[in-house]
């Protein structure tokens, strides 16, 4: 029998939060970029923890969406191995196209190539995370809308790659983040289109929906920690904390008006010498 799936059980709650979870984790990738172009001796360190925080942030809104995923006549639990896999491919993949953009440019080629892992991979995190799900049914896709999902996962992740090492304002960023965050929602919920379940046994009276929602919130804990943390390194960055302008002004500052050379100050007048 083919089960009613729906991905809304608690209503606009769970896609709405997935959404916001999605911008954040975008939002501080991209300031952290920013970062790692302004200071190359510290490249490295700020390109993972943007890495960190994206992959956070995509995977963190998976599952919170999972969240409000349920099949009628059937209950749902996860493997807990391969729901962690999932976070450590989703963080790897962007790492990657991270570091390409990072350290080789956004030349096309380049960018198409990072683009592609990413979004390849984004979309491995996502079905992989469906993978993890145990339920008395099996999971069937349809094949053109999972095409479908892989393309938007590629060309969301091009654009988000594209973004990082090209908008480095910060009203910019946030506004880029929230176009990066529709794109990957949207390409969670194209997904989960694809999805229908053919229920084949009874569900397990042991099992509850309180159970699954307690068991996706434990492991949403780690990663909301690392946004956490990752928030508060870029909000009490310098660049932050003056802005892009009065940071530029204050590098200037030794500065002549536009020649790019330090101000030559005039020599004290000499005094003449005098013989007694």
């Amino acid at each position: 029998m083919t089960a009613t799936v729906s991905n809304f059980y608690y209503g606009a709650v769970t896609p709405v939060t997935a959404y916001l979870m999605a911008c954040l984790g975008a939002g501080l990738g991209l300031r952290c970029t920013t970062r790692s172009l302004r200071r190359p001796h510290r490249r490295a360190g700020w390109l993972a923890l943007g890495a960190i925080s994206i992959g956070c942030g995509i995977w963190t809104m998976h599952f919170i969406a999972m969240i409000g995923f349920s099949v009628q006549g059937a209950l749902v639990s996860y493997d807990t191995t391969r729901t962690v896999l999932s976070l450590a491919v989703a963080i790897a993949v962007v790492a990657i196209g991270v570091f390409l953009v990072g350290y080789r440019g956004s030349s096309p080629v380049n960018l198409g190539v990072a683009g592609t892992v990413t979004g390849l991979g984004v979309a491995a995190m996502h079905y992989l995370g469906m993978a993890a799900i145990h339920t008395n049914g099996d999971l069937n896709y349809d094949t053109q809308t999972v095409a479908l999902s892989v393309v938007i996962a590629v060309a969301a992740a091009t654009a988000a790659l594209w973004a990082a090492v090209s908008i480095h304002s910060l009203w910019s960023s946030l506004g880029a983040s929230l176009v990066m965050g529709l794109a990957v929602t949207g390409m969670h919920y194209t997904g989960m289109a694809a999805v229908s379940v053919h229920v084949t046994g009874q569900a397990a009276s042991s099992q509850s929906s309180t159970s699954l929602v307690s068991f996706l919130l434990v492991m949403l804990a780690g990663p909301l920690i690392v946004l956490l943390i990752a928030a508060v390194i870029v909000m009490f960055d310098p660049d932050m904390m003056l802005g892009d302008d009065e940071r530029d002004r204050a590098t200037a500052a030794p500065y002549g008006s536009g020649t790019g050379f330090p101000v030559q100050q005039p020599a004290p007048p000499s005094q003449p010498y005098t013989t007694r």
